[in-house]
């Protein structure tokens, strides 16, 4: 049979080590760098007792021999063959049971071979779960909690299980009925000394949950909605001095997504006491600005949390407003890639509050914005900027007139004759019914916007 040499070094370091001798510690060192190839790994799982072997070396009196094995099985997780994984199951309780002992870098390994090998096998997943590996996590994260690469490493591993396709039916309600979501939530601390990898992976897992079918009002009893906040605004702040920490953006998108998600199952009474003052939309703000050229989906991200912000109350409306943070927001309404879409709706949603909050949107600079807007491709840009206009020339007779001075009945004519469906019908109750008392302000040296 041909064979290549990683192969045969398999094959050959497979029988060394069925012979008991001082040198098993250096063959099973060889023999997990033989398993970092794809084929080796085959080879190995097809010698009889292969397995077995690597088990009983797992679990025997030598640590250092125990240490190596866990390395090998570490490689055969990392497989791209489907039924290497299934192959592993006689090691998995094992692993399991290390979980609550052993050095920190022996508990490391056993945490990212597990992980690796949830996400291939339902067989394998479903075992684990059998085997009580929620339990398990919870337990390594309550006893490790200062030992930030182990605390990495459980959020891992956990953040593969809760991609699963059934997680919101089998792994999350034994989540959340775990310690895990508080312990997850601690790690998510707005002291500037926080390690930004575990905190990433815990923000994962945190948005796995949020984001699943299941009800939010657990995480928002753990207060998950003031940790999370409260940690965008401390990212916000350091953005916004220009202070962006590589890798920074890993964490701030878990974190926008759990709190848009979170906003949308939060009581409007309860709102005040999980996000507890006018912080939050200053670093949305900042982040917007920061990534709309170089990150537009995380600006997007930004700014859909602002929609579910100012969608739920009008304090937050108000805010934006007596902050001064509407300006930044108009200027970004010509960009695309679904930013300025998301945008709209957030002025919208300040329009939408109060008619005093339209004459404010007016005055700083939005009607001309929308001039630009409504020339817009985007049919959905251009049925927004109908939409909010017309909540702006209702709510003043000064707000009406000053939209036809800028030569906002062309525009509207123009959408009434070239465009159809709701477009159309928007444009044309417009004229109709607010702005044709107003021609007589529209006159021939009026230049419209660009």
């Amino acid at each position: 049979m041909d064979t290549d040499p990683g192969e045969q070094d398999v094959v050959s370091l497979f029988h060394k080590l069925q012979h008991c001798g001082p040198e098993k510690e250096a063959h099973l060192k060889a023999l997990s760098k033989s398993l970092r190839d794809p084929s080796a790994q085959l080879t190995f799982i097809k010698q009889e007792n292969s397995m077995h072997l690597l088990v009983g070396l797992l679990t025997g009196t030598n640590a250092q021999c125990r240490l190596q094995a866990v390395r090998c099985l570490h490689e055969l997780s990392h497989s791209p063959h489907p039924n290497v994984t299934p192959a592993c199951l006689p090691a998995t309780p094992y692993l399991l049971t290390y979980l609550s002992g052993q050095s920190t870098k022996f508990t490391e390994l056993c945490l990212y071979t597990l992980g690796n090998l949830c996400p291939d096998s339902d067989v394998v997943k479903e075992k684990l779960l059998a085997q009580g590996i929620i339990p398990a996590l919870a337990t390594c994260i309550e006893n490790q909690r200062h030992n930030l690469a182990v605390v990495e490493a459980v959020g891992f591993t956990l953040s593969q299980l809760l991609q699963a396709k059934d997680a919101a039916e089998k792994i999350i309600p034994m989540v959340l009925a775990s310690s895990l979501p508080s312990h997850l939530l601690s790690v998510l601390t707005p002291d500037p000394k926080f390690s930004l990898g575990p905190a990433i992976e815990c923000a994962w897992c945190l948005h796995y949950l949020t984001c699943s079918n299941m009800d939010n009002r657990a995480l928002l009893a753990y207060g998950a909605l003031l940790q999370c906040s409260s940690l965008l605004v401390s990212l916000g702040g350091a953005v916004a001095k220009g202070d962006k920490e590589e890798g920074m953006e890993l964490l701030v998108c878990p974190l926008l997504r759990c709190v848009g998600n979170l906003l949308s199952s939060c009581p409007v009474e309860d709102l005040s006491a999980q996000v507890r003052d006018g912080r939050l939309v200053v670093a949305l703000c900042a982040l917007l600005q920061a990534y709309f050229k170089t990150r537009p989906a995380l600006a997007r991200e930004s700014a859909w949390v602002l929609n579910n912000l100012t969608a739920h109350s009008g304090a937050f409306c108000s805010a934006l407003l007596i902050l001064n943070l509407v300006p930044g927001l108009i200027q970004l309404l010509p960009f695309s890639q679904g930013i300025n879409t998301m945008i709209l709706r957030v002025l919208a949603n300040i329009a939408y509050k109060k008619k005093e909050f339209c004459v404010q949107l007016a005055q700083l600079g939005l009607l001309s914005a929308l001039c630009a807007t409504l020339k817009m491709a985007d049919q959905e840009m251009v049925t927004l900027s109908l939409d909010v206009l017309f909540m702006l020339v209702v709510s003043s007779t000064q707000v009406a007139e000053e939209f036809v001075r800028q030569g906002g009945l062309s525009l509207l004519e123009a959408i009434q004759y070239n465009s159809e469906g709701e477009m159309r019908r928007r444009a044309t109750y417009l004229l109709e019914h607010h702005l044709q008392s107003h021609s007589s302000y529209c006159s021939v040296e009026n230049i419209p916007c660009s």
